[in-house]
């Protein structure tokens, strides 16, 4: 891309911030310049938040009728996904899928939700309750 052909169309998801983009000046070399963002990637940041809301509204539901542990939960509506949080914990997938599991989750020792709860960025605690209620859902 060249330098004058980076967007600048100010979208609301940088909330008045810059991204760095590398473009090309008029000798063809590749510099940084500050971009207010376009369109085209509001509307997906819009549409990825919005799945997220809507699978930790669904994973609240299933934390309440007992079928998933709080992990779960607290994965989705800490804008998670399974990968995300295996990458960050260092547990394996099919691991933390396990963990799951409302029975299994409730045996786990202190250090395995250490690593959860830092992962996430919320107390032990809290990693093992959920809210009455999810903003996003309509429960």
């Amino acid at each position: 891309m060249e330098e004058n052909n980076v967007p600048q169309q100010n979208i609301s998801t940088y909330s008045g911030n810059k991204k760095a983009i590398y473009a090309t000046d008029e000798n063809g070399e590749y510099n940084i310049i500050a971009s207010s963002g376009w369109t085209v990637e509001e509307e997906a940041t819009r549409q990825a938040l919005t799945e997220l809301e809507r699978l930790a509204s669904k994973a609240h539901k299933e934390v309440r009728n007992a079928k998933r542990s709080a992990l779960y939960f607290h994965m989705y509506d800490r804008r998670m996904d399974l990968q995300t949080l295996a990458q960050s914990t260092g547990f394996f997938q099919w691991r933390i899928k396990r963990h799951f599991k409302p029975g299994i989750f409730n045996r786990l020792k202190p250090g395995i939700l250490s690593r959860y709860s830092e992962a996430l960025g919320i107390c032990a605690e809290d990693l093992c309750t959920i809210p009455a209620q999810h903003p996003a859902g309509n429960d």
